[in-house]
């Protein structure tokens, strides 16, 4: 089958909703219709393999290259996939650029070390059976398809030649990764002898898709919310967020399949920020109803909703948030899912006793937007993660074995069980 290149301007905005998660109940399919018509892509042959959620330019917390961008430069990037394919294409985003983004080159390789890829693995990408391409300010390219084998699990490498200045750059900011930046054009390089400058987010890449290697099914999995499901807490170069544990234990079962991480750190279902992505409700169609073949969402978003307002010194505080705006527009969010005929597992909000969220008024929200996620009947099925990482003895505060130490994001133990919660065969 011939690919072709993929180039769109930005979707209209729309009003969806955000999220949260809770130890899933099954429920019914609810009766839906086609993924929708103005996905990214065709669903038929190709299917997520790995993907993250881009947003604006910023750098609240540590320096990276988005505010500055690229010139004469490459940038290699690892990701690893969720499900496997014996052919690869990449998805690039220019969705925040305020000019044309020019692509010179790019390449896709199977992981050594570090920066350095296995020898005879690269493979060069083209863009329309061009080997560059112009994205245009607020678009997204896909790649052609490039025969490449690929197993689940498996970790890949992505490099970018960008030759000619690129502005301010669309990027997501907490890869709990190493992303590489080497002078000139080094896309081609095995080695990673030239790539002496590394960064903790990934830029400009959005998306792995794979195709062939098993029959097409509609059964892929999207995790989105805010720092939690992006993994902040857990170990850098580990994979251990809780939507790779939950592809692990796929694999691990025998049916691997695409578990997509659309979480960004920050991120709020009812207010946009400075610095953590467009609400929720506004990026929800971009990031999750345009992705193919997907089956069912974990929504596990909110309680920067709820906190916002205390960010000061932190980030720009933003306007306090009810329990009742929150659930409305999680019931908007499940509606748009259903409309693709897309099931959606709710989940409660996990525990933030210690941290800077700690206050009787958080605390109070958080607990009766969970008791609403456990007993409205909003979503498809229900899992309770609040449950599943508190602390007995006091339920108010996460279990210090599964505590990151911030008391607000799990570590690598927290995310596992976080993990091990969901039901494998309600998804």
């Amino acid at each position: 089958m011939t690919t072709s290149t993929r180039i769109t301007t930005p979707l209209r905005r729309t009003t969806v909703a955000a999220l949260t998660a809770a130890a899933l109940t099954a429920l019914t399919l609810p009766a839906g219709g086609a993924v929708a018509a103005e996905a990214r892509h065709d669903s038929g042959p190709w299917r997520g393999a790995w993907a993250t959620s881009p947003h604006a330019p910023t750098a609240p917390f540590a320096p990276n290259w988005s505010q500055q961008g690229f010139s004469d430069q490459t940038v290699r990037q690892v990701v690893r996939v969720t499900t496997g394919g014996t052919r690869a294409r990449i998805e690039l985003s220019n969705r925040y650029g305020t000019t044309p983004l020019r692509i010179t080159g790019a390449t896709v390789a199977r992981t050594d070390k570090g920066a350095s890829v296995k020898a005879g693995s690269v493979r060069h990408l083209s863009f329309g059976k061009s080997r560059s391409v112009t994205i245009p300010a607020g678009g997204t390219a896909s790649s052609d398809g490039v025969p490449f084998t690929v197993k689940a699990l498996e970790s890949v490498t992505v490099t970018l030649y960008l030759a000619a200045p690129t502005g301010p750059a669309t990027f997501h900011h907490f890869a709990s990764a190493t992303s590489y930046r080497a002078a000139g054009d080094h896309r081609a390089d095995r080695t990673g002898t030239a790539f002496t400058e590394s960064s903790g987010s990934w830029y400009y890449l959005s998306g792995v898709e794979v195709g062939g290697g098993a029959p097409a099914r509609r059964d892929g999995i999207v995790t989105f919310g805010d720092s939690i499901t992006d993994g902040v807490g857990s170990n850098p170069e580990a994979n251990n967020r809780y939507p790779d544990e939950l592809a692990e234990r796929f694999a691990a079962a025998g049916r691997p399949r695409g578990v997509l991480n659309h979480g960004i750190g920050g991120n709020q279902v009812t207010n946009d920020t400075t610095w953590a992505g467009e609400k929720g409700i506004e990026r929800f169609k971009k990031d999750v109803l345009t992705e193919p073949g997907v089956r069912t969402v974990i929504l596990l978003e909110g309680i920067n909703d709820f906190g916002g307002s205390l960010a000061g010194g932190v980030a720009d505080p933003t306007p306090e948030v009810s329990v009742e705006r929150l659930a409305e527009g999680h019931r908007a969010l499940v509606r748009e899912a259903h409309a693709r005929g897309i099931r959606v597992v709710g989940a409660t909000l996990t525990p933030v006793k210690g941290s800077f969220y700690d206050t009787p008024a958080v605390e109070a929200k958080r607990d009766a937007f969970n008791h609403w996620v456990r007993t409205s009947g909003a979503y498809d099925a229900v899992v309770d993660f609040d449950r599943a990482v508190a602390d007995p003895a006091d339920p108010d505060r996460m279990l210090p074995a599964f505590d990151s130490g911030d008391h607000l994001h799990p570590g690598d133990a927290g995310y596992r069980a976080m993990a091990e919660a969901l039901d494998l065969d309600t998804l």
